[in-house]
Order: structure tokens, then C-alpha cells, then sequence
């Protein structure tokens, strides 16, 4: 008598049915396993690491175009000495911009036949030498569709073998310019280098605020095939913001007005300013129309906020009710026992016996700024994108990538939260705060719009862990009360073996793996160094923002792991477009080797490789199937 059939053995061949729908006949599993093995060892695909890119669109744009550099080294490998200097900038310049480029050698005349034709045989020869650890189809599948089967007839094209290869390779160059297709084919070749050059980006949090277009950057991000992100806090407050919590709107606004970027409210989100700046001016009349308008909603957000930590006690914010501290009889902030005296003692908003509370047209302004920020489109867009391709942390090829810190105490053991009456630590407390997050998306959950602040700007939030100081910082003269408390993460991130128990926490190998995160600028020019606890955990927030360059004397990081190991590129000056179009300007940056591996690493030694790994035995047992007769293959 038979077994029965358990339920586990009917869900595989249930899957074995589907499998064998996509491959029907023998043929096709013998094809496609011999494929993905080979594939196996293949060399892994670079991986770049950025962080705290803060809206500086151009600076990025360049960063982006020529992938951190990494595709000048390409060019200066192919050509050496073939070229000169001069020419192989002019080259990357091609590479980096090639509508502007064609463009300017338009208007120089420059743009004859022949520098078509040896433009498009140089990008070739690099698309040649950097597809080389890719397997066809991918590389197939990173040319733009409509020039397809002539690029890939001219990459499997050898004029150095034989003459006749020469010819055919030659009138095919030929054909491209004499049809007027050369500049379109240029394009599509810039394309494929570019993605060719980074097969995975990680944006290790920090889209928003400081610099005027994160709106850009974010479109630019959208469009990137292969990519992952970590929210860093001022990602949270815009994400909050766009799910319509009204402290978040106010967090939002408030730093745009400080850091004088409101084009990218009113001119990338279409959000109106005017009530608040009309409300402001009759309030603060002696300010500048921006000042008065910082210091109008730097009110209405601590109102906000004040009712929000009393609503939510598992916070722990209450250091920031500082409100009701104000002595408005004699000018000056009282608290502990202490007096301290105010940069600024007019407080016309505020009601001494409900200092949290809006006044009538405060309510009115965040109403108005409320249907803006929940109607807006693009912004809708950009976050929804930030939800779907972001979370907390990621587990990626063994390194351990988060914005902020995974809270800890002072002896190195993680520090245990509570909410709601549940304790979370480690990495429960971070799939805890990833799951709240995803909640406030719908904008129907109180408690998670609130929850969006505190990830802003507690201390005890793993995306900040900092406790600010914001209005002690705006109107106490005092600046001992401006010091922030950190978590102990910050310090103890130099210690190898704190490193290497957060890495097991999240079930990674502590000899091989790494920490990359981001939020805390890198003091390069006061000797700080990014790499902590001997090269266990590595901070890539190197100051991409200009408002950082004088701080940090650098102008950011970028992160590069490939089949050899890990890299720092530490960006010295970064040019912008038209630098880069008028006198062929490139990003200056010093390498630094972070880890040389003794053997390069395959694609079977990554998670793709894991996955790859899983549909191999899903096809053999598939051809087991077919071999043994429980399914029937077509003919």
C-alpha cells in the first residue's frame, strides 16, 4: 500500500507544473541550467554606496553620470597612452554628457564623420572591456531597446581577428553615420557604459533637505534599474509629511525656510508658502520675509510637536516641552531651577496658559499647507518610491547597510524600547520601527504619522538617535544647552567586537561583514577618519552637501564594492555640468583600499547567487520529473 501524499509533496508539484509551463521540453532546462551555472562564476557586479546626498542635484548629477570616477579609470585603462590627457577627458565629457557634448561639437563644428566614427569605436572598446562579467543576455538587456541588434552585432564583431572582420565592422560604423544615426547611437552607447559600471546602487538615506533639489535627484534615482535604499531621518519627516502628519509638514517647512530652499516646495511640489509668509510678515514685521516666516512656523511646529509627545509617552521626548518654560513677565526661559536669557523675548503666538495650542489662524495656515503637501503628485510619487524601495536596514551580500545606529546602551548590550506595553531590542526593535513606518503611508493611522516624527528626532529612534536641541539652538544665548545626547552607538562603533554583535544580531558573519551607514558627517580635516573599529564598520557621510564642505573639508564619499573587495573614494572637488562641458573638468578624488581580498569574489558567492543557486535545483528536480515520468515534457 502507498503512503499518502503529504501536503508538502503536492505544493512541489504544484510548483513543478508551473515550472514546467515556462520550461516545457528537456531542452530548455538543459539550456537554462547550464546558463545559470556557468553564470555562478562569473565576477560579482560593483556595488556604489552614497549617502547624505541632501538635495545637491548638481553635485550628484556628476557623481552620477561618471559613477564616482570610475569611469575615467576605464578610459585611462583602454587607452593609456594612446590618447592624450586632453582627448581622454574630452572623451569622459562624451561619456558623461553626450546630448550636451554633440551639441557643443555641433557649435564648434567639430562634428564630422570621422569623429563620429572614432567616438563610436572608442565607447566600444570600453563597453568591450567592462562587459566582461556579465553574462550576454544582461548585457543585451541594458541597451536601449531601439538599437539593440546593430550594438550587439557590433560587440560580437572582431576587427582585429581577420580582415574580413575589419570590413564588416568598418561599413557597419559606416552605415551608423551615414544614416544620421551616429549621435543616437552614441547616446544608447553611454547609456550601456554607464550601467555596465554599477550593476547595484545603495542610497544609504538622506534624500532631503539642506540642498534645493532632492525632487531632481529623486527623479534621477527612479529611473536607476538596480537599487536600494535605507531612510535616514530627514527621509522620514518628508514621508510623514506627504501622508499628511501636520508636525512633519511643519518639521518640513521649517527647515526649508532655514536653509533657504523653498524652490523645491513651490516650484518641484507645487506647495503654496503665501498664507504663512503674508501671516508672518504682519506678525514679525521687523524680519526679513524669510525670517519671519522660519521663526511663524518654528512656533506652530513646537505647538505641534508638544501635543504630540503628550499623546505619546512611549517616546520619551519630553525634554522638548520646553514651551511652557517661557517666563513671558520677566523675558527670560526658567527650568531646573535655572535662568536663561532668550535671544528673542516676543512670543505674540503663544497663549502662557496653553502654549501648545494653535491659535485660529495657525490652524488655518497648516490646514492650507495640509491639502498641498497630501495633493501633491510628484511628491506622492517620490514617496511612495521611497516606501516601496526603502526600509530601516538591509541585509545586502553580507554587509549590514543603515542610516542612523541600532540602539545600545552604554555597556555595548542593546537597549530595550518599549511601546505599547511590548519591549523590542536589536534587530526585533528595527523590524518593529519598519513595520510602524509602512502604517502611516496610508494616512489613516494616528499613531504611525506620529511615529514618523519621533523617527525624525528622537533619541531613541534607530534612524536619528540623537536628542536635538532645536529651540534652545533659536532662542537661548546660554550655548551649553545646544549639546545634543547621542546614543552610544555613535561612540561605540569603534569597538570591533560591538561591531561584530550587531552583525550577528542580523544574522551576518562577523569576520566578513561590514556596517555602512551614513547620518554623522566625517570631520576629514580635523583627522576624523570614516573607516571604525578596524574596518568593521564604515561611515560614508562625507559631506555631500556644500553646507557640510567647510565642515567635514571634503566633498562626500562614495563606497565601492566589487569582485576584489572594498574601496573608499574620498570626493575631493566635484565639477558640475558646465565645468565638466567647457573645460572637460572632472571629480577629484583619492582612493583608498579598504580590503583586498585573496580570492575575487564570484556571483555564487553573493545573494544573487543564493537565488540563482535555488532555481538550479528547481530545475533538476523539474528534469527528475521528466526523466522519471511524473510529468511529461512537450515534444
Amino acid at each position: 500500500m502507498k503512503a499518502p501524499i503529504t501536503n508538502l509533496q503536492k505544493q512541489k508539484q504544484r510548483y513543478l507544473r508551473l515550472l514546467a509551463e515556462k520550461y516545457p521540453t528537456k531542452e530548455s532546462v538543459y539550456s537554462n541550467l547550464i546558463h545559470l551555472q556557468a553564470s555562478l562564476s562569473l565576477p560579482k557586479g560593483v556595488e556604489h554606496f552614497l549617502s547624505d546626498l541632501h538635495g545637491e542635484y548638481e553635485l550628484f548629477y556628476h557623481i552620477f553620470n561618471n559613477c564616482s570616477g570610475v569611469i575615467k579609470e576605464k578610459v585611462d585603462y583602454v587607452f593609456g597612452a594612446r590618447l592624450t590627457d586632453e582627448e581622454k577627458a574630452e572623451f569622459c565629457t562624451l561619456i558623461y554628457y553626450p546630448k550636451e557634448k554633440i551639441e557643443q561639437m555641433r557649435d564648434k563644428r567639430r562634428n564630422n564623420p570621422e569623429w563620429y566614427r572614432e567616438s563610436l569605436a572608442r565607447l566600444l572598446e570600453v563597453v568591450k572591456l567592462m562587459s566582461y562579467k556579465y553574462p550576454l543576455d544582461k548585457v543585451n538587456s541594458f541597451v536601449p531597446k531601439l538599437y539593440r541588434s546593430v550594438i550587439m552585432e557590433l560587440l560580437n564583431t572582431h576587427p582585429e581577428a581577420d580582415h574580413a572582420q575589419f570590413i564588416y565592422h568598418k561599413r557597419l560604423l559606416n552605415m551608423i553615420v551615414q544614416v544620421d544615426g551616429a549621435s543616437d547611437f552614441i547616446i544608447a552607447l553611454t547609456i550601456l557604459i554607464k550601467r555596465l559600471a554599477v550593476d547595484h546602487m545603495h542610497i544609504v538615506g538622506d534624500f532631503f533637505d539642506r540642498g534645493n533639489r532632492p525632487d531632481a535627484i529623486m527623479e534621477m534615482v527612479m529611473n536607476y534599474p538596480s537599487i536600494d535604499i535605507q531612510w535616514g531621518n530627514h527621509d522620514v519627516m518628508w514621508m510623514g509629511a506627504a501622508c499628511g502628519s501636520d508636525v512633519c509638514i511643519a518639521g518640513v517647512v521649517r527647515n526649508s525656510l532655514r536653509y533657504n530652499n523653498t524652490d523645491v516646495l513651490e516650484k518641484g511640489y507645487a506647495i503654496s508658502l503665501r498664507p504663512l509668509s503674508l501671516f508672518a510678515h504682519r506678525i514679525y514685521p521687523d524680519e526679513s520675509p524669510l525670517k519671519a516666516s522660519e521663526k511663524a512656523m518654528s512656533m506652530i511646529m513646537f505647538k505641534l510637536e508638544g501635543q504630540l509627545i503628550k499623546r505619546n509617552p512611549d517616546f520619551h521626548m519630553d525634554s522638548r516641552l520646553l514651551l511652557e518654560y517661557i517666563d513671558h513677565k520677566t523675558s527670560c526661559f526658567k527650568k531646573d531651577g535655572k535662568k536663561y536669557e532668550l535671544s528673542s523675548a516676543y512670543f505674540p503666538t503663544i497663549d502662557p496658559k496653553n502654549p501648545y495650542e494653535l491659535t485660529k489662524e495657525e490652524a488655518a495656515i497648516m490646514e492650507h499647507l495640509k491639502s498641498f503637501f497630501i495633493e501633491s503628485e510628484p511628491l506622492r510619487r517620490h514617496v511612495d518610491y521611497l516606501y516601496k524601495h526603502g526600509s530601516v536596514y538591509t541585509c545586502f551580500n553580507g554587509n549590514l547597510l543603515f542610516h542612523g545606529c541600532v540602539p545600545l546602551n552604554n555597556d555595548g548590550s542593546f537597549k530595550e524600547v518599549t511601546f505599547d506595553g511590548k519591549k523590542y531590542k536589536g534587530r526585533a526593535y528595527l523590524d518593529f520601527v519598519d513595520q510602524l513606518a509602512r502604517k502611516a503611508q496610508s494616512g489613516k493611522d494616528q499613531r504611525a504619522l506620529d511615529f514618523m516624527w519621533f523617527l525624525w528626532s528622537g533619541l531613541l529612534s534607530p534612524i536619528s538617535g540623537r536628542e536635538f536641541r532645536t529651540f534652545e539652538r533659536m532662542f537661548l544665548v546660554d550655548e551649553s544647552t545646544w549639546k545634543e545626547p547621542a546614543d552610544p552607538y555613535y561612540k561605540l562603533i569603534n569597538k570591533e567586537e560591538v561591531c561584530e554583535k550587531i552583525l550577528e544580531e542580523f544574522g551576518l558573519d562577523p569576520e566578513e561583514g561590514h556596517i555602512i551607514n551614513g547620518h554623522v558627517p566625517v570631520k576629514v580635516k580635523k583627522g576624523e577618519t570614516p573607516v571604525k573599529a578596524n574596518g568593521k564598520a564604515i561611515v560614508i557621510d562625507g559631506g555631500f552637501c556644500r553646507a557640510y564642505h567647510n565642515k567635514t573639508g571634503i566633498s562626500g564619499y562614495t563606497l565601492i564594492s566589487n569582485s576584489r573587495g572594498l574601496r573608499l573614494l574620498e570626493h575631493q572637488t566635484v565639477a558640475d555640468v558646465k565645468e565638466a562641458l567647457k573645460n572637460n573638468k572632472d571629480i577629484e578624488s583619492v582612493s583608498e583600499t579598504l580590503e583586498l581580498q585573496s580570492k575575487n569574489t564570484s556571483v555564487g558567492d553573493t545573494d544573487e547567487g543564493k537565488i540563482i543557486q535555488e532555481e538550479i535545483t528547481d530545475l533538476y528536480n523539474l528534469l527528475t520529473a521528466y526523466q522519471n515520468g511524473t510529468l511529461k515534457p512537450k515534444d
